[in-house]
C-alpha cells in the first residue's frame, strides 16, 4: 500500500477529530443537539488520537471523562505498536 494513501487517510481522520470535538462544544455550549460520544472515542480509535487530544485540550472539552483520556492512551499505543511491527520488519 502507498505511504502517500496512509499519510493522507491520519491526516484527515485528525482534522475530523479535533474539529468534531470543536463543533460538538459549540453545541454544548448553544445546547443544541450533541455529538455521540461513541463517534468521539470511534474517532479515536481510528487513528484519529492526535487530532481528539488537540482538541480536547484546544476546546476544554471532555477533559475531565476519564475513559476519553484511556482511549486516546489506548489508541497511541495501539497504532504504536501496529507502525513498529510494519516498519520494524
Amino acid at each position: 500500500m502507498d505511504n502517500k494513501i496512509i499519510y493522507a487517510y491520519f491526516l484527515i481522520i485528525n482534522v475530523v477529530a479535533y474539529f468534531s470535538y470543536g463543533i460538538d462544544k459549540r453545541r454544548a455550549i448553544k445546547n443544541r443537539y450533541r455529538i455521540s460520544e461513541a463517534y468521539l472515542l470511534s474517532l479515536s480509535l481510528l487513528g484519529g488520537f492526535v487530532g481528539s487530544s488537540l482538541g480536547m485540550k484546544h476546546f476544554h472539552h471532555k477533559t475531565k471523562k476519564v475513559y476519553f483520556k484511556l482511549v486516546i492512551i489506548l489508541s497511541v499505543l495501539i497504532y504504536s505498536a501496529l507502525f513498529y511491527y510494519i516498519n520494524g520488519r
